[in-house]
């Protein structure tokens, strides 16, 4: 499965769907797999892209449903800054990253902090890689402390 492309797509779809209050998880993520599929960009097979859907679905779903939670845990980490006032794309990027560090085990830390990066220069400001990376280190550190409340 190309994680990548996944989380390209969730991330859009978040966004999508703080842009457009009236959206659903549903409709953002239909709206961006149907667009892949017409593009086909990736260039897979019916099968690659229905694993992406459920897997894009799977993450939407888990960060909608722990978003207040994400939310405290990132304000910790945020050195001068607030959830709210972060741009809307660092801040769904950012969000992604702490579901997949404290909530899931199926991708190593620094392989989840390396793809956040990448995401944050893809669709962000100059500075959003380093900003993304700062806050991502700081929570890292204190992973362990943070699973098991999760």
């Amino acid at each position: 499965m190309k994680r990548r492309l996944a989380r390209e797509i969730v991330v859009q779809s978040l966004y999508h769907m703080e842009m457009n209050e009236e959206a659903t998880a549903a409709s953002a993520v239909d709206m961006l797999v149907d667009e892949v599929q017409e593009e086909n960009e990736i260039e897979a097979d019916a099968a690659d892209v229905h694993r992406i859907d459920e897997y894009v679905r799977e993450m939407v779903q888990g960060v909608l449903e722990r978003k207040s939670a994400i939310d405290d845990m990132l304000q910790h980490y945020l050195t001068g800054w607030q959830v709210d006032r972060l741009s809307r794309v660092d801040r769904q990027i950012l969000r992604l990253a702490c579901y997949e560090l404290v909530f899931r085990d199926d991708v190593p830390p620094k392989a989840i902090i390396n793809e956040a990066i990448e995401l944050a220069k893809h669709f962000g400001t100059d500075e959003s890689g380093k900003f993304v990376n700062g806050v991502l280190g700081r929570l890292l550190h204190a992973l362990d402390e943070l699973k098991p409340k999760a």
